[in-house]
């Protein structure tokens, strides 16, 4: 192991522990796990893992990849407490931990999808996706999983679903506009990724799509959602 790794696999301080449990609300998911399997054997989801909580997936479902969609949020000139419990605990599991971040309330920029098309390639399986929640990013990400893999928009859009409190109506709402403009100008005439190459227009995904009143203040402010 080489110095890094070594420092690296050392318990993280107290510090990223604080700023993941009161700053981060990890504290909400110390029971609360979010977790469903996208394909057994495969490919998993759930909100942000505790260490405690990767080990035990490491254990029962043997998951060799760790993907963050949440994207290296600064905590001290790095990343946020829970990023670094994260990969602290991956090293110590022997795990490969990828960034891969999406924004939950925005159309999904074409480079992230077409980045996470190639780590869905090369990466060693069964992989876990998360985001801070469980809800919005890891299902685009799921959804996106399954279109790569030979399945419809209608399956890859029910990975956004209120058993993972996911809001359609809310500005989260835009990830199920991502897969239904697929669905109405792509699908069945051409192959998702290069209509995501080729076709995918961000800007008019954000333009058409306008969340409800009601739903944006329950998932931003009520939620508190990232």
């Amino acid at each position: 192991m080489t110095d890094a790794a070594e420092r690296e696999a050392k318990p993280p301080p107290l510090g990223p522990w604080l700023d993941s449990l009161l700053v981060d609300h990890a504290f909400l998911r110390l029971g609360w796990h979010n977790f469903a399997a996208v394909v057994p054997g495969r490919l998993y989801r759930s909100n942000h893992p505790t260490p405690a909580r990767l080990a035990a997936l490491v254990h029962r479902y043997g998951i060799r990849t760790v993907i963050n969609l949440r994207g290296e949020r600064p905590y001290r000139g790095r990343q946020s407490g829970s990023s670094l419990l994260t990969e602290a605990a991956a090293v110590r599991l022997g795990l490969t931990h990828i960034y891969a971040p999406f924004e939950s309330r925005g159309a999904p920029h074409r480079d992230r999808i077409l980045r996470l098309a190639a780590i869905f390639r090369t990466m060693d399986e069964p992989a876990l996706i998360h985001c801070k929640s469980g809800a919005d990013r890891a299902g685009l990400a799921a959804g996106l999983f399954l279109l790569l893999n030979g399945a419809d928009s209608a399956a890859a859009a029910r990975q956004l679903s209120w058993r993972h409190l996911h809001l359609r109506h809310s500005p989260t709402g835009v990830l199920d506009a991502f897969f239904r403009l697929y669905a109405e100008t792509g699908e069945g005439r051409v192959g998702f990724l290069d209509w995501v190459a080729r076709d995918y227009d961000e800007e008019a995904l954000r333009r058409r799509f306008h969340a409800g009143p009601l739903a944006r203040f329950i998932n931003d402010r009520l939620l508190a959602r990232e």
